[in-house]
């Protein structure tokens, strides 16, 4: 492991600060960066030391020399490019850090009609939010092999855990669409993913983009379901496709359009590490 006794989490959201939380008992210091007054409140609650940056406008120097970072900010909400990283990476430039990590998505690899995908999927982004997420990884990969920094992608799906799953859809009664209409899904449970987050900080033997997911997809069905249940919640209305077409939203219908099912082999053996949550069973368990 690196011998690094400080890091810094760009984007301190619910995954940040989880991340945070954990390495502060092995002395660790954490320098998190967040966007709003808000998000800097209740890191400053938790101990956790912050600051503002806005990454929606070009920014003055920031010495990030000997530290590995780990970027979890979320894209612009429009376009195709991701305007943030692009001036995060021009402030760090002059005193960049020592190894970087990128949170990206699964949905790179936009549809591929339930197929399994792996890290050799080509990517085949459908959806703007996945095009701003692919231009990142290609902004960083350029970066990173220019100053010779390494650096890990970890593409990750849907995240649930304590106070992370869909309660208040469900709750609403809003319908679902039925099992055998429903596209594959995958996810990751918030602890898994902030054990990779540490590892890939720290690890210097990690390199690469790696696929960050529990390794066992079901349907969207399947997930909307096992969360009523485990929760004790009446099932919603189930519906078909093409009733779907009229009553859920444009963005749930967007997410409904791709179906892929990912391969987690990579990450397994690379970070010879073992879930605590290795499928959606188990997870809710634990929430519950």
């Amino acid at each position: 492991m690196l011998d690094n006794k400080q890091a810094t989490i760009a984007g301190c959201g619910h995954i940040g600060k989880l991340l945070a939380l954990q390495l502060r008992p092995k002395n660790i210091a954490v320098t998190g960066f967040v966007s709003s007054e808000s998000s800097l409140a209740e890191c400053k609650s938790r101990n956790i030391r912050c600051e503002i940056i806005n990454l929606d406008k070009p920014l003055d120097n920031i010495n990030l020399a000997g530290q590995p970072v780990i970027y979890l900010v979320p894209p612009p909400r429009s376009g195709r490019t991701d305007t943030r990283i692009t001036n995060f990476l021009r402030a760090i430039e002059k005193q960049p850090p020592c190894r970087f990590v990128l949170i990206s998505t699964t949905g790179v690899y936009g549809d591929c009609r339930g197929g399994w995908v792996d890290e050799s999927t080509p990517l085949n982004p459908s959806a703007d939010r996945a095009f701003r997420r692919a231009d990142a990884e290609q902004q960083l990969q350029h970066f990173c092999q220019r100053l010779d920094i390494p650096l890990v992608i970890l593409r990750v799906p849907g995240i649930y855990g304590p106070g992370r799953v869909p309660l208040a859809r469900i709750e609403s009664g809003q319908p679902i669409v039925s099992k055998q209409d429903s596209p594959f899904t995958n996810r990751i449970h918030a602890d898994d993913l902030v054990n990779v987050c540490e590892k890939a900080l720290f690890d210097p033997g990690i390199t690469g983009i790696y696929n960050v997911t529990d390794g066992h997809p079901s349907t969207m069905y399947d997930y909307i379901t096992g969360v009523a249940s485990a929760m004790n919640l009446p099932v919603p209305p189930v519906i078909s496709l093409e009733q779907a077409q009229h009553q859920l939203s444009a963005g749930m219908l967007s997410y409904m359009a791709e179906s892929r099912r990912i391969d987690n082999s990579k990450l397994l053996k690379d970070f010879k590490i073992e879930l605590q949550y290795p499928d959606l069973q188990s997870g809710l368990k634990h929430i519950a």
